[in-house]
């Protein structure tokens, strides 16, 4: 064969395998821009996903704030990526220039980028002081929106240590003061049913001794003096609710969001021979069998 020709087709063959490689480059950098790189050049973006909301719903809402270029490629990445079927709710810290797919890892893995906010509310508390201290603590919280949600939720919004996020919906944070109460109570569920009293006039019983026990101590046995009053058709005349001392029987609702021991308490009250008791300036309980000693009583620790 003619050297030449030979030279000719070796040169041929190199020009086209620089072709093909630079069709190849070409075509990564155009998959890369167009499919998997950000838009998102200039800033952080801060997005919230709520619980249960769908894989379609969240891609379209990226897509729309110019976080990802196509939704489609996000649901191929979190579909390759999950193990466990769902996208993680919660607040999301995407920085800026993230590619697709570290975002799709980041919603299924639960990578937020953000710490949640820890939250305590103690026993006994209010839906108002509730939303107060909900208010202080997260920027987005909405306190008008929470209460008109929780109108007729007083007593069932489970005190404890939550996690929230800054932009953590109100129906979101109702559903888990709910939901948590909702699993705590379903365990005593069948004590309830036997003891012969309603859910709601456990809660309320529970919401009393939260302002008038003081914890383990005594909330069991004040419990047993209350039920006893109101078998007798006596009137409660408790301090947590001055309403007590004009009609007879339990308050319409719960006075405050009780905790596990009011509610056990309110469940399993001891018997005693006691009516009456008080709590001195240090917090202990005296009891008395009479209105006479309770006078006493009164006498005695509290003047």
């Amino acid at each position: 064969m003619d050297e030449n020709l030979i030279k000719t087709k070796q040169k041929n063959k190199l020009a086209n395998g620089v072709l093909i490689f630079l069709y190849i480059i070409v075509f990564v950098v155009l998959i890369n821009y167009f499919f998997l790189s950000s838009p998102a050049k200039d800033k952080d973006n801060i997005i919230h996903i709520s619980y249960g909301e769908s894989l379609n719903k969240v891609s379209t809402e990226l897509e729309n704030k110019k976080i990802i270029r196509n939704n489609f490629t996000l649901k191929v990445f979190v579909h390759l990526l999950k193990t466990n079927g769902a996208i993680i709710d919660g607040d999301y810290l995407i920085k800026k220039n993230t590619p697709v797919y570290n975002v799709a890892w980041q919603i299924v893995k639960g990578k937020h980028n953000i710490e949640p906010i820890k939250i305590t509310l103690r026993e006994g508390l209010t839906n108002e002081e509730i939303a107060d201290l909900l208010a202080d603590k997260l920027s987005g919280f909405r306190k008008d929106l929470f209460l008109a949600s929780t109108y007729d939720k007083q007593g069932y919004l489970f005190p404890d240590t939550y996690f929230f996020y800054p932009l953590d919906t109100t129906d979101e944070i109702v559903e888990k003061l709910s939901s948590n109460f909702d699993r705590k109570i379903t365990k005593i569920s069948s004590q309830i049913e036997a003891s012969g009293k309603s859910r709601s006039e456990i809660i309320i019983m529970a919401s009393i001794l939260e302002g008038e026990a003081n914890g383990e101590k005594d909330a069991d046995v004040i419990s047993g003096i209350l039920w006893k009053r109101i078998e007798r058709g006596m009137r409660l005349q408790v301090d947590v609710d001055r309403t007590t001392y004009m009609t007879s029987g339990l308050p319409s609702k719960p006075l405050n969001n009780p905790g596990l021991v009011s509610i056990e308490a309110a469940l399993n009250p001891i018997e005693s021979s006691y009516l009456y008791y008080l709590h001195d300036k240090d917090g202990n309980v005296h009891y008395a069998k009479s209105f006479e000693e309770h006078k006493r009583n009164i006498a005695n620790y509290l003047k």
